[in-house]
């Protein structure tokens, strides 16, 4: 059959994302759960950016450096994000990069509602009187061309190709100090940016493994490393995950020069493993390279001019917005633009943040075109602001922020830039996000359609002091109260100087704990806890004076957000996991029943769950003047918890 080179394939649909990394799979996934019908064109083989099998970097987030402290700073970012982690904890215990690729497709693929377009690049836009009409994409694997038609368009390409192709401003390189008045910002303004890095895997066999460097690769000494530590087990940096620290490009263009930054960071890699193996004092003998990429993992390029550029202020001063679609807490991290080429010069300077911090939908929202959104390293920052939102966790969160609003603009037949002015519906947005198990700072559940807060009590067959029924429907589904005194207290320290000082004498590293700021906190534990002196299983009832309808009831578990929980081929960092099992605190096996005419009604019967956040929904609405949820065992502990319950008929 002959193919017709100049043929285009026409399709519409009513969101277009661009970019298929953990913003976009979360942005994507999001919409089209809500309803919408959404296309995902990611230009790779598979799904999930910088965190894919191709590059394998940390998913990291407001959990920081060493995670938080139970009961008071749980801070994992929920929604979609804890969806996947959860997931690939459970299902991936062998630890297989491509397993991160097949979750992502597998949780795309699940929805009817959304088209996957792999191995598609967007690389053209239509714009017509300040609105993107349609797109061209173009898929090389197929000889396919595409045009693209969508209401509203997202772009979450991390450099940006979709909105630099409508023509919407962008940034790129570091502000000056006098730009935004930052006290971390260059003293004067550049095009420099966060380089790359090439990661490697390598593994011990129990006989020696040769490594014979070719000529082009870098020759390192040790003087070079004295600020880079590697094979130190107590800075997680064994050979098995490769050092993020071999980072160079930030004083070349990161786009036009992608190919040139590629082969150098080959050299740099390569050269440091031939150093550390060859050369070194570390036993490396019977190491040798597993796996090593080709596609380098940017960390910056583009970032677009939104309706709000975050600034320094607004993430170490906390500011509260009305428009907030998702938080971040990760350190203000910078690196040097050098990279290796600066032995002198730390490979990074992270500025605890005290509190946690929200991200605006006016900095996810284009100036122009009007609908255009973006998502992910790329949306409105300055370069300090941005060292802080680049993280992927947090990405994700945008990534879930930006596609709910994004329904709720399609919902109310307006544009990404009208819904920036309509703060009347904000709260709906948000409140969908709730619903959903995102976290807002300060937020709390005022969805009149919850049958919950219509109860007339919560009871229970046990309870702990501090964990009664009630607080099901406390409206937070977390604590993140914290040690507000412990969290400021840090504030100014760089804590990549504290890694390397514990480093030298062997320590771990103890790191400040960043908390929701005090005023937006909500102290309290916001779930019911059983008795563990009753034992199991306990059981939680929901009362209604007269029956309701129920027809969907949602749960909220709690699955340990205090903790780290991310992929990663290094052993130390893994083993401050639960890993390649269900979080200890999650219900694995419960009923539901509703009582129906005075007689209890089971409505269904659960085991083997690992989730958080678990919908139930029936065909026929249920009459029921209450609802019982009965734990039968959890995946670890010796008592019930439930962080919230949701009806709605």
């Amino acid at each position: 059959m002959a193919t017709d080179l100049n043929s285009v394939i026409a399709l519409e649909t009513e969101l277009l994302v661009a970019g298929g990394g953990l913003s976009g799979v979360c942005c994507a996934v999001a919409a089209a759960r809500l309803g919408r019908q959404v296309i995902l064109c990611q230009d790779r083989s598979v799904l999930g950016g910088n965190a894919s099998s191709e590059v394998r970097m940390h998913v990291v987030g407001a959990t920081g450096l060493r995670g938080g402290v139970a009961l008071e700073t749980e801070l994992r970012e929920g929604g979609i994000m804890e969806e996947i982690r959860l997931e690939l904890a459970v299902n991936n215990p062998q630890r297989s990069a491509s397993m991160l690729d097949l979750v992502l497709y597998d949780l795309c693929r699940r929805e009817p509602n959304l088209q996957l377009l792999l191995n598609t690049t967007v690389d053209g836009a239509d714009v017509v009187d300040g609105m993107i009409k349609s797109v061209t994409a173009t898929r090389a694997s197929t000889e396919d061309r595409f045009q693209i038609a969508a209401r509203i368009f997202v772009d979450c390409t991390g450099d940006g190709r979709l909105g630099a192709e409508a023509g919407a401003p962008f940034r790129f390189g570091r502000e000056g100090t006098d730009d935004f008045g930052e006290s971390l910002a260059a003293p004067t303004a550049d095009g420099k940016t966060l380089g790359s890095t090439i990661m490697f895997q390598a593994r011990k066999h129990d006989r020696p493994m040769p490594f014979v460097a070719a000529p082009w690769v870098r020759q390192f000494k040790e003087s070079d490393f004295k600020l880079r530590p590697y094979g130190q087990p107590q800075s997680d940096l064994g050979l098995e995950y490769g050092y993020w620290w071999a980072e160079w490009g930030g004083e070349l263009d990161t786009l036009k020069d992608n190919e040139k930054i590629r082969d150098e960071l080959l050299a740099i890699t390569l050269g440091v493993w031939n150093y550390v193996k060859n050369e070194s004092a570390l036993d490396a003998e019977n190491w040798a390279l597993e796996w090593f990429g080709f596609l380098p993992g940017k960390r910056e390029s583009r970032r677009f001019v939104g309706r709000h550029v975050l600034t320094e202020h607004d993430v170490m001063q906390s500011k509260p917005y009305a428009d907030a679609i998702a938080f971040g807490g990760w350190p203000v991290d910078t690196h040097p633009p050098e990279g290796v080429d600066a032995p002198d010069l730390a490979p990074c300077t992270q500025h605890h943040l005290p509190f946690l911090y929200d991200i605006p939908l006016r900095s996810c929202v284009a100036t122009s075109p009007k609908n255009l959104m973006f998502a992910g390293r790329n949306i409105s920052a300055t370069h300090i602001a941005f060292a802080t939102t680049r993280v992927m966790a947090t990405c994700a969160a945008i990534g879930q922020g930006v596609g709910t609003a994004a329904t709720m603009a399609l919902a109310e037949g307006i544009s990404p830039a009208e819904l920036t002015e309509r703060p009347d519906v904000w709260p709906q947005v948000q409140q969908q996000l709730l619903r959903d198990d995102c976290y807002l700072v300060g937020a709390r559940n005022e969805d009149q359609e919850d049958l919950v807060h219509q109860a007339s009590e919560i009871v229970a067959s046990s309870s702990q002091p501090e964990a009664a029924a009630e607080l099901v429907r406390s409206g937070q589904t977390r604590a993140v109260h914290g040690r507000p005194e412990t969290s400021a207290a840090g504030a100014n320290s760089n804590l990549w100087e504290d890694v390397l000082d514990h480093v030298e004498s062997g320590e771990e590293t103890v790191a400040a704990v960043t908390c929701a700021p005090p005023d937006r906190a909500r102290p309290g534990l916001h779930r019911w806890m059983s008795d563990p002196a009753a034992g199991l299983p306990a059981s939680i009832e929901v009362r209604w004076d007269e029956s309701v309808a129920l027809r969907e009831i949602n749960l909220v578990f709690d699955t340990g957000l205090h903790r780290l929980l991310t992929l990663s081929g290094a052993d130390a960092y893994t083993a401050k996991m639960q890993w390649g099992q269900p979080q200890e605190e999650t219900v694995r096996d419960y009923t539901l029943e509703a009582k129906i005419d005075g007689e209890w009604k089971q409505l269904c019967a659960i085991t083997g769950n690992y989730q958080r956040l678990r919908r139930h929904r029936f065909d026929d609405a249920v009459n029921a003047s209450a609802l019982r949820i009965t734990v039968i065992q959890t995946n670890g502990i010796d008592h019930a918890r439930i962080m919230e319950i949701r009806a709605y008929s």
